[in-house]
C-alpha cells in the first residue's frame, strides 16, 4: 500500500507540473498566433496597396517565406499545446487508477 501512496503523490506532482507546462505552452501558442496574424495582416495591406488583385492576395501572402514560417510556428505551438493537454489527461487517468487500487486495498480486496 505504501508503494501506491508514493506513486499517487508522484502522479499528483506530475499533474501539477503538467498544468504549469500547459500554462507556458498556452502563452507561446497565443503569442505565435498573434505574431502570425499581425504579419499576415501587414503583408495583405502591402499587397493591396501595390495593386495585387484581391482574389489572389491570401494565396500570395501565405506563400511568402516569412508568413509561412510564422504559420508553421503557430501550428507547431498548437501541437505542443494539444500534447500538454493530453499529458494532463493521461496523468489524471493514471492517478485515478492508483486511487482505485488504494481504495481496493483499504477495503481488503
Amino acid at each position: 500500500m505504501q508503494d501506491l501512496i508514493i506513486e499517487s503523490e508522484e502522479l499528483r506532482k506530475q499533474l501539477n507540473n503538467n498544468i504549469d507546462e500547459l500554462k507556458k505552452v498556452g502563452y507561446n501558442k497565443a503569442k505565435a498566433e498573434y505574431e502570425y496574424r499581425v504579419a499576415l495582416s501587414k503583408e495583405i495591406m502591402i499587397q493591396r496597396n501595390q495593386g495585387l488583385p484581391v482574389t489572389i492576395i491570401n494565396d500570395v501572402v501565405k506563400g511568402k517565406e516569412e508568413i509561412a514560417k510564422l504559420k508553421l510556428q503557430r501550428d507547431y505551438t498548437e501541437t505542443l499545446y494539444d500534447v500538454a493537454k493530453q499529458k494532463i489527461y493521461a496523468t489524471k487517468i493514471e492517478l485515478e487508477i492508483v486511487e482505485n487500487q488504494l481504495q481496493a486495498e483499504r477495503k481488503g480486496e
